[in-house]
Parts: C-alpha cells; structure tokens; sequence
C-alpha cells in the first residue's frame, strides 16, 4: 500500500473496529449505487493509482455474494469477499468480509457497515468495519478504506467534489 495515505481522519473505535467518514459532492442514490454497481467499482476499488480491479462480481440481494480484486502492476493480485447481510438502498448497506489467503484458505470474517446519510446536496458516506482479527489488521484496513474512499471521490463519481 502506498505511504502516501493520510489516515488521520480514520477513527479507531476499539482493538478491531474502525470508523470513515467522507462526503460526496452526490445523491445518497449514486453514491450507494456507486458501492454495488460492478462497472462503477472497477473504476475506484483500489488503494494504488496504478492498481486496477479485474474482478467486481455483485449479487446484490440479501443473502447474495461479491467478490472483488485488487491487482498490482506486477500481478499480485488481492481478493476479498462476502455475503451482503442488509441492504436499504439509498441510506445502508451492510455485508461479511473476508479476504482470499495465498494459501487458498478463507480468512477472518469480518463486517462492514455503510450508512449514505443525505446532507443537502452532499451524501455523508459512515464506514465502520467490525471484528478484525487484531489492531495490525484494523491499522491495515484503515489506510486501505481511506485510499478506496479517496478514490471513489477521484474516479467512481462522476459529481465528485
């Protein structure tokens, strides 16, 4: 991951636990669309400017699954996935997460909440991501969020402030 990713602004809410807060220049609509169409997700999941996103499978329907990949200029590819657990278009979104090992092995299960909360012409976007396995793992996640969410405002909305 890049080094040059201020996560100040993310909040750590406990040993495993961590909170984002970012606003669009968007409707609640397009950001949450945004976050659940394949095509939007390819342009901005990513934490490096080089990186793209091969892979932004989404069934998006309580009980359905995703899968989505990060993958470096050199091949190394990262892969998370997991099953959406609340859906309430436009105000949250709520789902497991689990990254793919090296070893082909499932990893920790985790979740992820996302509130889009309407603020005048702005939608305030609320990450909190829960029961990661230890702090080195919510430090990670953290500067991976901030960057993702970075993006999104750079490249997966066309509005974007």
């Amino acid at each position: 991951m890049t080094e040059t990713i201020d996560t100040s602004d993310a909040v750590m809410t406990g040993e495993t636990s961590l909170r984002v807060e970012r606003s669009f220049n968007a409707s609640p609509e397009e950001v949450f669309d945004a976050w659940t169409n394949p095509e939007v997700l390819r342009r901005w999941w990513v934490v490096q400017p080089e990186e793209t996103t091969p892979i932004a499978d989404v069934d998006l329907r309580v009980g359905g699954r995703y899968r989505l990949s990060m993958e470096h200029p050199d091949g190394t590819r990262h892969t998370v996935g997991g099953e959406y657990l609340e859906i309430d278009r436009p105000t949250r979104l709520v789902y497991s997460w689990q990254w793919e090992l090296d070893s082909g092995e499932p990893g920790h299960v985790s979740t992820v909440a996302v509130e889009f909360r309407e603020r005048g012409e702005r939608t305030d976007v609320v990450l909190e991501h829960s029961g990661l396995p230890d702090a080195e793992s919510r430090d990670r996640h953290a500067h991976g969020w901030v960057a993702c969410l970075e993006f999104l405002r750079m490249r997966g909305l066309s509005a974007a402030a």
